[in-house]
């Protein structure tokens, strides 16, 4: 049976924004992915709500994409395929992140992801629309928010090429 790591944040968590739970085994993508793969696969998610993935987080380690990633790949079952779908905290105003910092820490996860294994997926974050400063999370991310969102996928595309991974665009399915 082969293995796939699903490490991101409170989008492969699962997280509800309308009541702050969890989504079931029928809503989560990695439930599903879960389900349709049957047990050919074996899937593991390891998504942190507010997780980011390129800046220090202020909660600690398990926040921190850039410390945390690299120590559970160290720790954890050999892998056939990580899907990486990280990013859209770094979003939050708080943290100002520029392009480059992205760029930079998107490509340091992708560079630890190939010391244990060949077969890598980017996911983008979902663009982000008006909705985000209007609902739950409205005291994180403003309008240079959703700016800075629609420029991602052009990065982590970008990033896919060089790296020799596989890029799938959330955007086209979800938002």
């Amino acid at each position: 049976m082969k293995k796939i790591l699903c490490y991101g944040d409170s989008n492969t968590f699962g997280f509800n924004p309308i009541d702050g739970s969890r989504f079931d085994e029928n809503t989560r993508w990695t439930a599903l992915l879960q389900a349709n793969l049957k047990n050919d696969f074996l899937i593991t998610e390891e998504g942190m709500c507010d997780r980011t993935g390129f800046v220090d987080n202020p909660k600690g380690f398990l926040f921190s994409a850039q410390r945390h990633f690299p120590k559970f790949l160290l720790k954890s079952d050999n892998f056939d395929i990580i899907i990486l779908a990280i990013g859209a905290n770094d979003l939050q105003f708080q943290y100002n992140i520029s392009f480059n910092a992205v760029q930079r820490g998107l490509a340091e996860l992708i560079k630890t992801a190939q010391e244990k294994i060949d077969h890598i997926i980017i996911i983008p974050p979902v663009i982000l629309n008006e909705s985000i400063l209007k609902g739950y999370f409205k005291i994180q991310f403003d309008e240079t928010s959703m700016i800075k969102s629609r420029k991602m996928g052009t990065i982590y595309r970008k990033l896919s090429n060089a790296f020799n991974c596989r890029y799938f665009d959330i955007n086209k399915i979800a938002q």
